[in-house]
């Protein structure tokens, strides 16, 4: 049969705009495939996943016959995971309510335009890139601004990326707080992405959702560095919380990841430690990068943000090396590195800088 490269139109398919495809990311098989040549393994310091990720446990230890795995997800797995979450947020013991579970942050990034009716939508900027498009698809009007002092139509809604994802800007809750409550006032909403705030719970917007109009969106794979069990969470006053439910639909999270989850949420030993921990690996991160010539301006424990003129060579130039960091093409003298995960990573990166800054001129 001869098959067109255009097959069969839908009727009502709503159009794809110019920025739907997204922008480039970290830790995928593209970037990999950008230096062919480069020595295997790669070092991918491209995300900004944990890399002291929490250890995977023996579901079967408490599921018999592996209900995780070979059930549909169970409703009172999600009570005991959303059960963790209200501890692990430090919010009010009846929070359950304003819990909704996904399977990632990303999709509920994707999904949360289409609860509101479309408006403006202002996006504080630079930030990652999924969130404006994600906003247009739905048919808002999206406008970026680069700071607070830039916003000031609380008829609206407003995202804000808390740390931000690449530079870790932070904006105070006392601050977020006050946003929120003039815009409770007249008709705003502010969208909180929290995927990086695990390392910083002082800042966590979660337990304001029933008394302004916050939605807050957390990731889980990021600080617990298992970004393969795909788990996000939305927090949003009950109305909210329960028609991204409904958009969702039933089972929409694996049985194993509820699991998993509620055991990482509820593991207070292993976060304390963990946040020591990648505050100790960020700055040696910081010492080594500083000691090869790049100038450290911003970041979280999870990844670092730093500044040199030939930026754009030494991504490039990293690359060929086997090493992956994410580079901007709209700051091309910034680059984002991830957490080495050992010893003999860090050392691979530091002799791969030495041998690059010998020749970075030319």
């Amino acid at each position: 049969m001869n098959r067109s490269k255009n097959s069969v139109a839908l009727p009502g398919l709503i159009p794809l705009t110019a920025d739907d495809d997204g922008p480039a990311h970290g830790g995928d098989d593209a970037a990999a495939a950008a230096w062919p040549d480069a020595p295997r393994p790669l070092l991918d310091l491209s995300t900004g996943i944990n890399p002291f990720g929490y250890p995977l446990p023996d579901l079967s230890d408490a599921m018999p016959c592996d209900d995780a795995w070979r059930r549909l997800p169970q409703r009172d797995a999600e009570i005991r995971l959303k059960q963790a979450l209200v501890r692990y947020l430090d919010i009010p013991a009846d929070s359950a309510d304003t819990l909704v579970l996904a399977p990632g942050s990303q999709i509920l990034i994707n999904q949360v335009p289409y609860l509101f009716r479309p408006r403006r939508v202002s996006v504080l900027s630079p930030t990652y890139g999924e969130h404006a498009p994600a906003w247009r698809q739905a048919g808002h009007d999206v406008v970026t601004v680069t700071s607070l002092h830039d916003f000031n139509d609380f008829d609206s809604i407003l995202v804000i990326t808390n740390p931000n994802n690449p530079d870790g800007r932070i904006v105070e809750r006392e601050t977020l707080a006050r946003i929120a409550a003039r815009m409770r006032g007249r008709n705003g909403v502010l969208v909180m992405d929290e995927a990086f705030a695990d390392t910083l719970p002082d800042i966590g917007m979660a337990g304001t959702v029933r008394e302004l109009p916050v939605v807050v969106l957390r990731s889980f794979g990021k600080f617990f560095g298992l970004a393969g069990v795909r788990l996000g969470v939305l927090a949003a006053a009950p109305v909210a919380a329960a028609h991204m439910a409904r958009r969702l639909g039933p089972w929409c999270v694996s049985g194993p990841a509820l699991e998993i989850a509620a055991r990482a949420y509820a593991d207070a030993a292993w976060i304390a430690a963990t946040r020591r921990h990648l505050v100790r690996a960020a700055k040696n991160l910081d010492t080594l990068l500083k000691r090869h010539g790049m100038e450290v301006t911003g970041g979280t424990s999870l990844f670092r943000y730093a500044r040199h003129d030939r930026a754009a060579a030494l991504r490039e130039r990293l690359g060929a090396r086997g090493i992956l960091v994410r580079g901007f093409a709209d700051r091309p003298d910034r680059l984002r590195f991830g957490l080495p995960a050992d010893d003999n990573s860090t050392q691979r990166l530091s002799h791969a800088f030495k041998e690059i800054m010998a020749n970075v001129d030319t």
